[in-house]
């Protein structure tokens, strides 16, 4: 599942994050990965020891675990391995399936926050077995989807594409069950708000927590 999840960063963090990025060492983003991506990587990314690095990547996973969707679609266990990285005309990120374990932590979710819009080109393109679809979203906003995916970052023709990208470790491995708790949850809540608490809203939640119950890991 693909999820658009929009307003995950107030003004308030935006220009806080412009601010310490605008003062963050960047560096050849070939670095972070994997033997064969590498070859089809052309970005930058901020040192991971940069002083900025620790209160960036806090202030990131704070705006994403306060956010009930992305709670609701990732059900996260872990967000790790948080990267800012900068694409400056030229550059892009050809196909490539991110790894399967960073670290100790397996990667079951990818999202990408948009940071600034301020640029041409430079689309996130995920591959589907029917085609190709694209996304550019707002300043502020992030887009989830499995990591099992094959995507890619368009070249970028002008300005200056400034994003932050992490994984997630779900409780739930599967983005299928993932998928399907997610629609119970949804079709529960909306019951609860036109009719309130009633039979079938507690046979749809007593599914939602057995199946929850059964699946996580």
């Amino acid at each position: 599942m693909i999820v658009e999840i929009e307003n995950v960063l107030t003004a308030e963090e935006l220009e806080s994050l412009a601010s310490m990025l605008a003062e963050a060492e960047f560096v050849d983003g070939k670095a972070t990965a994997g033997w064969h991506a590498k070859q089809v990587k052309q970005n930058l990314q901020m040192q991971k020891k940069a002083p900025q690095a620790a209160d960036l990547k806090k202030l990131v996973e704070s705006a994403l675990k306060r956010h009930p969707l992305f709670n609701a679609v990732v059900r996260p266990r872990k967000i790790h391995s948080i990267l800012f990285s900068r694409y400056e005309a030229g550059m892009s990120y050809g196909s490539h399936v991110d790894n399967a374990l960073m670290g100790q932590w397996r990667s079951d979710v990818s999202f990408t926050l948009f940071l600034g819009t301020e640029y041409q080109g430079g689309d996130l393109v995920i591959e589907h077995a029917d085609g190709e679809r694209r996304y550019r979203l707002g300043t502020g906003d992030a887009i989830a989807y499995p990591s099992s995916t094959l995507h890619r970052v368009e070249p970028v023709t002008e300005g200056t594409r400034l994003v932050a990208v992490g994984w997630v470790q779900s409780i739930i491995r599967d983005p299928q069950k993932r998928e399907l708790l997610f629609d119970l949850d949804t079709a529960r809540r909306s019951m609860f708000a036109r009719e309130g608490k009633t039979v079938e809203f507690d046979l749809i939640s007593k599914s939602h927590a057995n199946l929850l119950r059964q699946w996580a890991d």
